[in-house]
């Protein structure tokens, strides 16, 4: 990959993957983003002449393909993610998280990029809220793209769970509130999740972008962990103890699942084992019949409950640090 183009490229998952295609070395690395204020705090930062600067919105197509010229490689990473909002304001969710992604596709195709990756969530998988719902369209968006581009671009996704420290993600508010020696907020005690690091999910986006050959979903294999486990371990790491088991409650107060909140999240749904292939370090959704071997059982379902994989308050402290 030589000249690339990051949407959302001011965002956590931006800024990490625009750290790393500086260190990797590449002909031109382009930040598109609304957000003028980052752009110019992550140019005096990096400060590398393979970067450009791109303020535009993911709405306006025309701005995308002037950007997309000549550019080989597009990571979609641009989104409305906060739930709440999205409930709140589900038009601009809509014209962000699915009118966006159609520009994307069309602008990439008309700009003669190769390959363009987008990023989606867990929340995408049976999805209850409409951020997952306009994930969802999403992914079908970009899967049916590569039917339109007829191989001149091809398009492929990627999902996986929460990002640990992520901006909206509930760890650096626990730190704060373990901090300011105040109780952390539990929705429900038995409410668990998928957990990735941003590191890893820039490894992953890059190594998926490597293995895909279009029309695929790629999903990580990640360790899950209670909500519960994980205040107690931020709580740990910040403060050094748990809290006194005697005043759990008042401790880590239970406040009640949110509209929109799923008890457990999915990755992969008992619906698409029908079409999931595994491949050692992930999943791969797609109709690739070659890989018949590797399908995986006809029960199979990727939840963050039955997950065995589960992360140790260790592995936890480990990875907030």
């Amino acid at each position: 990959m030589t000249r690339i183009l990051i949407t959302g490229g001011t965002g956590s998952f931006g800024t990490a993957l625009t750290r790393r295609l500086v260190k990797d070395g590449h002909d031109r690395i382009v930040v598109f983003s609304r957000d003028e204020q980052k752009q110019h705090a992550m140019e005096r930062e990096l400060d590398d002449p393979s970067l450009r600067f791109f303020v535009g919105d993911v709405r306006d197509r025309d701005r995308l393909e002037l950007a997309m010229r000549g550019i080989d490689y597009v990571f979609h990473a641009a989104a409305m993610k906060i739930i709440p909002t999205c409930e709140r304001d589900p038009f601009e969710c809509v014209h962000t998280n699915v009118l966006g992604a159609e520009n994307v596709a069309r602008a990439a195709l008309r700009a003669g990029v190769q390959k363009v990756i987008a990023l989606s969530t867990d929340k995408a998988a049976a999805p209850l809220n409409l951020y997952g719902a306009t994930k969802l369209a999403a992914e079908k968006l970009f899967i049916a793209a590569n039917t339109i581009a007829a191989g001149a671009t091809t398009y492929s996704c990627v999902r996986y769970g929460n990002v640990v420290g992520s901006r909206g993600s509930v760890i650096p508010l626990f730190k704060q509130l373990a901090a300011e020696h105040k109780p952390l907020p539990i929705t429900h005690r038995d409410m668990t999740r998928f957990w990735i690091t941003i590191e890893q999910a820039v490894e992953f986006v890059l190594t998926s972008a490597g293995l895909m050959t279009g029309r695929e979903i790629f999903v990580p294999k990640l360790p899950s962990m209670r909500i519960q486990a994980l205040a107690c371990a931020v709580n740990v790491a910040v403060r050094g103890e748990p809290g006194p088991i005697l005043q759990w409650d008042e401790w880590y107060p239970i406040i009640g699942i949110r509209p929109g909140e799923k008890l457990h999240e999915t990755l992969i749904t008992h619906d698409e084992a029908r079409m999931t292939f595994d491949l050692g370090d992930r999943y791969v959704i797609a109709d690739r019949p070659e890989l018949a071997d590797s399908r995986v059982p006809a029960d199979f379902a990727y939840t963050s409950d039955t997950n065995g994989w589960r992360l140790t308050p260790d592995e936890l402290r480990e990875m907030i640090a």
